[in-house]
C-alpha cells in the first residue's frame, strides 16, 4: 500500500543532507557508467575482431608442402614436400572434419587490357574456394567461378574491384577479354574479398591454372573449412592427425611438424575471443568493485541518518510506531538513492555509448579507432547490474535499520 506520508519523510530526509546524499549517490552513479562504458568498447572491440575475419570462416586452415626435419626410412632431411592430386583427394575423402575444400596455386603474372596492363596475383582454385574466402561478386557484375568451368578446363577469369579500376576504368569488364602472361581470358565476374590487401587479384579455374601455369601437375597448397574445431585442443589434435595423414602419401616422419605448414584462422580467433573474454571478466570485477564501493557509501550514510535521527525514532516508538514503520523508512530512502543514482549512471553510460558510435559512423577512416566495431551494451546485463545494485541498497539500509529499531524509547530520547 502506497504510504505518501512515508515517502514525504524519505524526500525531506535526503533534502537535509544533499551534500553527503549526492557524494554517497554519486559513486554509484560512476560505477554504473564506467561499467557500461567499458563494457560497450569491450564488445565494440570484440566485434571488431570479429568483423575483422570478415565473411571468411574462422574455421579456415591453408595447407601446404615444406621441408622435412628429421631423417625417414632412408630419406635425409630438407626433403622438399609437393602436393598433388593425392594430397587433394585424400582431405577430400578421408578428413570428417572437412566442411569445404579447394586446392590453390598462386602465380605472379603479367595482366593486360588494351592500353592497360598491371602486375597481380593470380590464384587457381575450386569454387569451394569461394565460401572459405568471402569472395563475393560486386555490383551483380557477373558471376563467381563454378564447377563446370574447372570440370571442361574453362579460360575465364574473375577480377578483384582494384584491378578492375586499373584496367578497365569506368568501362564495364564482365565478357571481356584480357591478357594473362600472353594467354587470353574472358571476364565473367568482378569480386570483392573479406579482409584482403587492396592489391590486383584474379581468379580462375584450378584445372586451367594447373594446366596453362603448373606443366599440368601439382598444386601449391589446399585451403579448407573445417566443423566441430571449436576449441585448442581439438585443433592441436586434429593438426596433429593431419601432419600423420600426409606423411603416410609422401614418407616423412608422422611427428615432423616442420614437413607441412598449417595456418590455422581457428587458432587466431580463439585466441582473441579468449583476450576479449578475459577483458570482460576483468571489466565486471572493476565495475562490481565500484558497485560495492558506493553501496558501502550508501550504508555509512544510512548509519550516520539513523545516528542522528535516533531521538526522533525514540518518541515516535514512544507514541507507538511499528518497529517495521521505521525498518521499511530508512530501507525505503536507501532503495531510493541506489535506484535513482544507478538509473542516472546507466543512462549517461548509455549516452556516452551512443555519442561514440556516432563518433565512429562519421569517422570511418580513424585508424586509431579501427578496431571498435558497432560498440553497445547489452540493457538486459545494464538492468540486471542496477537491479543487483538496488537489492545490495536494501542491504546497505537493513542493518543501519536493525539498529533503530533496537533502541528503546528511554535510550533514543536520552540520546545527544
Amino acid at each position: 500500500m502506497f504510504d505518501f506520508d512515508n515517502w514525504v519523510e524519505i524526500f525531506d530526509a535526503i533534502k537535509k543532507n544533499k551534500l553527503r546524499t549526492f557524494l554517497s549517490g554519486f559513486s554509484i552513479t560512476w560505477g554504473l557508467f564506467t561499467f557500461v562504458v567499458l563494457l560497450s568498447a569491450a564488445n565494440g572491440a570484440q566485434d571488431g575482431v570479429v568483423m575483422s575475419f570478415g565473411n571468411r570462416f574462422v574455421n579456415k586452415l591453408f595447407i601446404s608442402g615444406r621441408l622435412t626435419s628429421i631423417p625417414y626410412q632412408g630419406f635425409p632431411e630438407d626433403r622438399k614436400i609437393n602436393f598433388d592430386q593425392d594430397d587433394y583427394d585424400m582431405v577430400n575423402k578421408k578428413i570428417p572434419e572437412k566442411q569445404y575444400l579447394s586446392a590453390t596455386i598462386r602465380k605472379l603474372v603479367n595482366v593486360n587490357y588494351g592500353q592497360s596492363n598491371s602486375i597481380g596475383n593470380l590464384y587457381g582454385i575450386h569454387p569451394d574456394f569461394n565460401l572459405i574466402s568471402g569472395v563475393k561478386v560486386i555490383d551483380d557484375q557477373g558471376r563467381l567461378i563454378r564447377d563446370i568451368d574447372v570440370e571442361e578446363k574453362r579460360k575465364v577469369v574473375i577480377i578483384n574491384k582494384r584491378l578492375r579500376e586499373v584496367l578497365f576504368a569506368d568501362e564495364y569488364p564482365v565478357d571481356k577479354n584480357i591478357i594473362i602472361n600472353k594467354v587470353s581470358f574472358k571476364v565473367v565476374g568482378v569480386f570483392e574479398e573479406a579482409s584482403v590487401a587492396n592489391l590486383e587479384r584474379m581468379y580462375i579455374p584450378f584445372s586451367t591454372a594447373q594446366l596453362i601455369f603448373n606443366g599440368g601437375w601439382g598444386l601449391e597448397g589446399l585451403s579448407m573449412a573445417t566443423v566441430g574445431l571449436n576449441t585448442n585442443d581439438k585443433n592441436e589434435m586434429f593438426n596433429k592427425k593431419l601432419i600423420a595423414d600426409f606423411g603416410a602419401i609422401h614418407q616423412f616422419d608422422p611427428e615432423d611438424g616442420r614437413a607441412i605448414y598449417i595456418n590455422s584462422q581457428m587458432k587466431e580467433y580463439l585466441q582473441a575471443v579468449g583476450i576479449f573474454n578475459a577483458v570482460t571478466v576483468f571489466i565486471w570485477i572493476v565495475g562490481l568493485g565500484t558497485l560495492f564501493a558506493g553501496i558501502v557509501g550508501v550504508s555509512n550514510i544510512m548509519l550516520i541518518t539513523v545516528r542522528e535521527r535516533t531521538k526522533e525514532f525514540g518518541i515516535r516508538k514512544a507514541l507507538g510506531a511499528k518497529p517495521t514503520s521505521i525498518l521499511s523508512s530508512i530501507i525505503m530512502e536507501s532503495v531510493c538513492i541506489t535506484a535513482l543514482f544507478g538509473y542516472l549512471g546507466v543512462f549517461l553510460g548509455i549516452c556516452a555509448n551512443k555519442l561514440f558510435s556516432s563518433f565512429l559512423v562519421n569517422n570511418p577512416n580513424m585508424s586509431s579507432l579501427a578496431i571498435f566495431e558497432n560498440p553497445n551494451v547489452d540493457m538486459n546485463v545494464a538492468l540486471g547490474a542496477m537491479t543487483i545494485l538496488i537489492i545490495a541498497g536494501v542491504f546497505a539500509g537493513y542493518f543501519p535499520a536493525r539498529l533503530a529499531v533496537k533502541i528503546s524509547p528511554v535510550e533514543a530520547m536520552r540520546s545527544e
